[in-house]
């Protein structure tokens, strides 16, 4: 024990050795980059881009309230509805409330490659007149804070039935302070060590290029599947975990109704990520659309093939499987591209769900399966299947290195700091609901109200 406590010290220490010297780096290349800098003309706004971008801010809100809350909540057992659809909700009203005060400006403003600044402090300097490119800064603002809430409350899929709402509330608010904040910067922040936006040339963290991520599914799918793994795997099973003693869904039809918002929301998600009305939006909702097709389907034909029967539940996920793994080649690919990312994405994340069943981990909901598998296979993918003619990038080698690069960092970083939150968590207050609570459900012992049925 000791000598492995020992290792992880010397990880960590060359680690941090390793982002000082390459801070020192990023500061030298400011430092160049202002000194050749000319002035540039204030930027106009786009009123078709700002309409665009209202429309696509709602859109992405519609994908957690109500899409993502009745899309857990058909498919949890009937005593824990008003629990789980209570998570989202509360989850994007602890999220909107933080990005105010600090989120936004830890992550777009520009400080070193691993964090932002606090210059925009509870959104100090944002006007009405403020402008993000061609839109108004408050619209950015705002489609930025729907993303941060609807990766946060993916988290929970994960722990359905058996989690403190108390202690959930704490949880995300660490999460998102200490993780996905970090991460988006990581990617899209100014100077992010990821993405490296603003530096010319940027070589990536370790040599090999930028990752791309059109519209989140580094920070958004991986790290929200690797911290729902992790948070699985603390909480423990729930009783009669893989066995036909589970209780069934409650309603399948709302879980049908919140994957469909989650699709049409999903236009927003990825086409809105242009940040503008342009030909790029237009060409990521097409690739959008075509790969959520090919993986419903695939998942709904190998289902079929193996296991006799397609379910409704499944088709549904495989939808979902092909969002998440278009995502961030949305700005990248071509519809042959789409085709093969659907059909990677839903094969592989149908082969992932019933990982949880072998190794002995409850991922109630499959966030893991669905949203980490899925975004590692999409994220590969783009550096493989990337075309200059739309996002100015050629597929190679080396940027599929580059993606597994922002795949590790992520998967590594996500992982060890989620352990971290929840064993405190867990410590302070605990995580867990009691036995009898998890048995009679969340609804009443936690809400005081449950659902009334015919």
């Amino acid at each position: 024990m000791k000598n492995v406590l020992n290792s992880i010290f010397l990880l960590g220490f060359f680690a941090v050795a390793y982002f000082i010297m390459h801070e020192a780096v990023f500061a030298q290349e400011a430092a160049i980059a202002a000194a050749v800098a000319v002035p540039a003309a204030a930027p106009a706004i786009d009123a078709g881009s700002t309409a665009w971008m209202l429309v696509s801010t709602l859109l992405v809100l519609m994908m957690t309230l109500p899409g993502l809350a009745l899309f857990y909540g058909g498919m949890v057992h009937k005593e824990s509805v008003l629990a789980t659809l209570m998570q989202s909700f509360v989850t994007t009203t602890v999220i909107t409330i933080l990005w105010m005060v600090y989120g936004y400006s830890m992550i777009f403003t520009e400080h070193s490659g691993f964090i932002g600044s606090a210059s925009k402090f509870m959104l100090d300097g944002v006007t009405k007149d403020s402008v993000n490119g061609v839109i108004p800064e408050s619209v950015f603002i705002m489609f930025q804070m729907t993303f941060a809430i609807i990766t946060c409350a993916l988290i929970f899929g994960s722990v359905a039935n058996r989690i403190k709402l108390s202690a959930a509330i704490v949880f995300v608010a660490l999460w998102f302070t200490l993780v996905y904040i970090p991460v988006a910067h990581w990617v899209w922040g100014p100077k992010g060590m990821l993405g490296g936006l603003g530096i010319d040339g940027y070589k990536g963290l370790f040599g090999f290029g930028p990752t791309l991520d059109f519209a989140g599914d580094t920070v958004v799918h991986i790290n929200a599947g690797i911290a729902g793994l992790v948070a699985a795997m603390v909480l423990g099973h729930r009783k009669g975990f893989g066995k036909d003693e589970m209780a069934p869904p409650y309603n399948i039809v709302l879980s049908v109704i919140g994957a469909s918002l989650l699709w049409v929301g999903w236009f927003g998600f990825n086409a809105g990520s242009a940040v503008a009305a342009n030909s790029s939006a237009g060409m990521a909702m097409l690739v959008t659309h075509v790969a959520t097709a090919a993986a419903s389907l695939t998942w709904m034909f190998i289902e079929w093939g193996t296991r006799g029967k397609p379910s409704v539940i499944g088709i549904i996920s495989g939808a979902v499987a092909g969002l998440v793994a278009i995502t961030p080649a949305s700005g990248f690919v071509d519809f042959g591209g789409a085709l093969i990312i659907g059909v990677a994405g839903g094969a592989l994340c149908f082969w992932a769900c019933s990982l949880k069943f072998k190794f002995g981990f409850d991922d109630s909901l499959d966030v893991f399966g669905v949203h980490c598998v899925g975004g590692i296979v999409g994220a590969l993918l783009t550096g493989l299947l990337a075309v200059p003619e739309v996002g100015g990038i050629t597929g190679s080698f080396q940027q599929v290195l580059a993606q597994a690069e922002g795949v590790i960092v992520t998967v590594v970083y996500c992982g060890v700091v989620s352990f971290l939150i929840l064993k405190a968590v867990d410590l302070a207050m605990g995580l867990r609901v009691g036995e009898e609570a998890e048995h009679k459900g969340l609804d009443l012992t936690i809400h005081g109200e449950k659902l009334h049925h015919a």
